[in-house]
C-alpha cells in the first residue's frame, strides 16, 4: 500500500522501482507517462505500482498480445467501473444538457406557485429522460467510436477514453459557441495561468476538461436562469392582477396566492405549457 501511495504522489514518472538492473533494460518496463485527467492511465499506473509477489514493480512475464499490456487486472476493472458508477451523477449532471433542463422545470414550478406539485422525483425524471433524448447522438457516437471497438478488442482502454470524451468535448463546445458564452471559457482559462489575449487564435485543443466543464456548467446556468425569466413575467403578471383587484376590494387579508392559483393553473393548461416548455427546451440546444 504504501509502494501504492508512493506511486501516486510521484506520479510515477521516474519511481525508484521502475529503473530496471543494469544489462537487464527492458523497453516495455518503462511505465507510460502519467495523464491525471484519464481514469485509465491512473489506473494502469496504479496497477503498475501495486507489488507482485512481495515486490514492487512491473510484471515479470511478457504481455500475451499487443494489447494485453495496457488491459487493466480483474481487480482494478472492478475499481474503475465502482468509480465510473460513482462518478456518473457528476457526469450526468455536469457535462450533459441535465443541468438546464431541471433548472428551468424547477423554476417553472416555482413560478406557478403550486409549491411541490410536479414533486421532485417527476421534476428529475422528466428532466433525466429529455436529457436521454438531447444527448442520444452524442451517446451514439461514443458507443459507435469507444465501446464496440473496445468490446472487439480493436482499441485499447486509454484509446477508448480518448475516444469517448471527444463526442462530449464536442457536445458541450457547441453549446457554449450557440450560446455566445465563450466568455466563461476565457475566465477559466486566464484563472489557470493560459494567455487570453488574442481570443481568434485560440482553437478547442488548447481547452482541457478541467476548464471545459465549469465553463460550460455556467454556461448552463445562465441560459436557464434567462429562460426560467421568460417563464416568471406571465404568472407574475396575473399575480399582479389579482393582488390589484383584491386590495381595490378591501380584501387586503386574503392570501393574493388563493385566487391566483386557479388563473394561472387554468392558462398554463389552456396554452398546453408543458409542451410548450418541454419544446422550448429541446430546441435550445445546438443540434
Amino acid at each position: 500500500m504504501t509502494v501504492l501511495v508512493a506511486g501516486v504522489v510521484s506520479g510515477w514518472g521516474a519511481a525508484s522501482w521502475a529503473q530496471p538492473a543494469a544489462g537487464d533494460a527492458s523497453p516495455s518496463a518503462a511505465a507510460p507517462a502519467l495523464d491525471p485527467f484519464n481514469p485509465i492511465s491512473v489506473l494502469d499506473n496504479a496497477s503498475r505500482a501495486l507489488p507482485v509477489n512481495g515486490v514492487a514493480g512491473p510484471p515479470a512475464a511478457p504481455p500475451r498480445d499487443g494489447t494485453s499490456s495496457t488491459q487493466l487486472s480483474g481487480a482494478l476493472a472492478i475499481v474503475a467501473l465502482l468509480t465510473v458508477l460513482s462518478l456518473a451523477p457528476t457526469v450526468l449532471i455536469m457535462c450533459t444538457s441535465f443541468t438546464r433542463i431541471v433548472v428551468v422545470l424547477s423554476l417553472l414550478r416555482q413560478a406557478i406557485g403550486t409549491q411541490a406539485l410536479p414533486p421532485s422525483q417527476v421534476i428529475v425524471g422528466l428532466s433525466l429522460f429529455l436529457t436521454l433524448l438531447v444527448m442520444s447522438p452524442v451517446l451514439k457516437e461514443v458507443n459507435d467510436r469507444a465501446l464496440q471497438p473496445l468490446q472487439a478488442g480493436t482499441i485499447t482502454q486509454a484509446q477508448a477514453w480518448e475516444e469517448a470524451r471527444a463526442p462530449l468535448r464536442g457536445f458541450m463546445f457547441d453549446q457554449i459557441d450557440y450560446a455566445g458564452n465563450w466568455d466563461s471559457v476565457y475566465m477559466m482559462m486566464e484563472y489557470r495561468g493560459q494567455d487570453t489575449s488574442s481570443p481568434e487564435e485560440l482553437t478547442r485543443a488548447d481547452v482541457d476538461l478541467l476548464t471545459l466543464v465549469p465553463a460550460f456548467v455556467l454556461s448552463e446556468l445562465k441560459i436557464a436562469f434567462l429562460m426560467g425569466f421568460r417563464l416568471y413575467l406571465p404568472f407574475l403578471v396575473i399575480d399582479m392582477v389579482v393582488s390589484s383587484v383584491l386590495i381595490s376590494m378591501g380584501m387586503m387579508m386574503l392570501p393574493p396566492v388563493f385566487i391566483s392559483l386557479p388563473f394561472k393553473l387554468l392558462l398554463f393548461v389552456l396554452v398546453d405549457g408543458w409542451r410548450l416548455v418541454a419544446g422550448s427546451l429541446l430546441n435550445s440546444f445546438a443540434v
